[in-house]
């Protein structure tokens, strides 16, 4: 089924996300065919299942009941802020009082920053602080979050048309920058977790701060901002949760150089998922 997109930062956030998965798709398939193996330290078995076997290294996925009923608390606020007079009168008394104490304030750090948590994820395994996913699985991870993600808050920016702080557009409900920052944080938090838990700390740190920039820009309410928040949070989950069971059903176990990417074509504003081979 093909979902549609009117809204240019979806096609922008949806943009950057399948360069980065084709970039690191033909990445991994190279190291695949020229990364040379010695033989006297570890075997072709290894290898191919370090870099191919999802079976043997994707296990299954089983979020606490806490962990699905924050973000979907958050979510919900969201939605009882549209029609709550008291949620609504928080949104309004919140937004006077930024501009009252920063009537000038603008920046465009917020536009970078979403885009933090899940880029350092692969800064830190360059680094050579290694996540609880390879190369490839994690970028497949990533890429079910991003499709879960901007098609949500699609979605619901064209259904509920709430006119932004600003005045601008009606588009305001939920934050997609926070979606995106949130959805990149829990991404973080789920590769290093088990390293440390100050990775997902200093992911949910930039998270957090592109809401708060959202609110100072005047570009979102406060209600925006959480269920943004939680849309991100709950994408990311969600396509931890997909992924083993989406290796199983699709990949045959004697075709593991194959990858599930998210598509997007740009003339038809349209998304969806393809199955690609790569040669072995």
């Amino acid at each position: 089924m093909l979902l549609q997109f009117t809204k240019p930062k979806l096609y922008r956030t949806m943009r950057f996300y399948l360069q980065l998965f084709i970039f690191t798709s033909m990445i991994s398939s190279t190291m695949a065919q020229t990364m040379p193996v010695d033989t006297s330290t570890i075997s072709i078995k290894d290898t191919t299942t370090t870099l191919f076997d999802r079976r043997a290294a994707i296990k299954n996925y089983r979020p606490s009941i806490a962990g699905i009923a924050v973000p979907a608390v958050m979510v919900g606020y969201g939605f009882f802020a549209l029609k709550n007079p008291t949620l609504l009168s928080i949104n309004h008394t919140t937004r006077a009082e930024l501009r009252e104490d920063n009537p000038g304030f603008s920046t465009k750090i917020d536009n970078y920053l979403e885009y933090s948590p899940a880029l350092a994820v692969y800064a830190l395994n360059l680094a050579g602080i290694h996540g609880a996913h390879n190369f490839r699985d994690r970028t497949m991870i990533l890429g079910i979050s991003a499709l879960l993600m901007t098609s949500t808050v699609g979605i619901l920016k064209n259904s509920t048309h709430i006119l932004r702080p600003d005045g601008s557009t009606y588009n305001s409900f939920p934050s997609g920058h926070t979606a995106t920052a949130f959805m990149g944080a829990q991404f973080m938090w789920q590769e290093y977790k088990d390293v440390s838990p100050w990775y997902g700390v200093a992911g949910y740190a930039a998270a957090t701060a592109t809401g708060v920039l959202r609110l100072y820009n005047n570009r979102h309410w406060v209600s925006d901002v959480v269920t943004g928040a939680g849309i991100g949070i709950l994408s990311t989950k969600a396509a931890y949760w997909i992924y083993p069971k989406l290796q199983r059903l699709f990949i045959p176990k004697s075709a593991m150089n194959a990858m599930i990417l998210p598509t997007y074509n740009a003339e038809w504003k349209t998304a969806g998922i393809s199955l690609v081979f790569l040669p072995k």
